[in-house]
């Protein structure tokens, strides 16, 4: 009787540490939300980067790819934890609301104006990028993002740059999608696109467009990691943020950045740019990109 019942205590031990053992294992893994720009996913990079980070840090990254002002919509609401954006003058008030802290200067490349290889609107050989964008309004059809994007501010900037009113071309039009979508858009009507050169190298064998213009200093493209503020947005997961954040301006990370399909492409599509914490959040000084 005495050993039946030593069995069954025993029995109800080793149910116990078993039932604690698989609590411990379904607790949830640590999660982050991760709104960035599309050019990082459309190019590619995030399929690398974000992999190796769930593997070195135990760390889930949920990816939400939208333009850059979406992106910093949803920071703005609590609705993502860290920011990967390339739209900095768009960036600021969101810094300046409180939204995001511990920004880091990421990586640039460039800006390129693509079209059809035969040029119908003359945007080779522009002597500048206003220059380009008014070729362009004048000869030719412009695909625009229109999806308040890095890319879309930044092509609303080179219009009034060039003292044009988009709004008055007959042959511009918006497709509110990502670059990838796009370039593909532009592709089919024969037209001219913004694009950055990354997600442009990536899809570029699959699209008859061409570099038509580039190395403008006025095209470089910074992007830029912030952690939402959990201050201003209670469920913001900080900690796990800033460990993505030191993930991305790590040594060996920035290097991977750096030589992320360069083999591939015969040029790296993105260039790194990590400083020190509390440096300031501008671009490299030397023209690369």
């Amino acid at each position: 009787m005495k050993a039946r019942l030593r069995r069954q205590s025993l029995a109800a031990v080793v149910a116990l540490v078993v039932l604690a053992g698989g609590a411990i294992r379904a607790q949830p893994r640590t999660s982050i939300v991760l709104a960035t720009t599309t050019s990082t996913q459309d190019s590619g990079l995030l399929d690398v980067l974000v992999p190796r980070f769930e593997r070195e840090r135990d760390i889930e990254v949920k990816v939400i790819a939208v333009g850059t002002g979406a992106a910093l919509r949803m920071a703005a609401t609590g609705n993502a934890d860290v920011v990967l954006v390339h739209a900095p003058a768009a960036e600021q008030p969101y810094v300046d609301a409180g939204d995001l802290i511990d920004g880091r200067l990421i990586m640039h490349n460039d800006f390129v104006i693509v079209g059809p290889a035969d040029d119908p609107a003359g945007v080779r050989g522009s002597i500048s990028v206003e220059a380009a964008m008014r070729a362009v309004a004048q000869r030719g059809v412009f695909v625009s993002r229109g999806d308040q994007s890095g890319t879309h501010t930044q092509e609303l900037a080179l219009w009034k740059a060039a003292g044009i009113d988009p709004a008055r071309l007959d042959r511009r039009e918006e497709t509110g999608q990502g670059m990838g979508a796009t370039l593909n858009v532009a592709d089919q009507r024969r037209g001219y696109a913004l694009t950055d050169r990354g997600t442009y190298l990536a899809l570029r064998d699959r699209l008859a467009l061409g570099v038509l213009f580039e190395g403008d200093r006025r095209l470089q493209n910074l992007y830029h990691a912030y952690a939402v503020n959990p201050a201003k947005h209670p469920g913001a997961r900080l900690a796990p943020a800033l460990a993505f954040i030191e993930f991305l301006v790590s040594p060996a990370v920035q290097e991977e950045i750096g030589a992320f399909e360069r083999d591939e492409y015969g040029q790296s599509l993105f260039f790194p740019d990590a400083a020190p914490p509390g440096a300031p959040l501008s671009g490299p000084a030397d023209g690369r990109g």
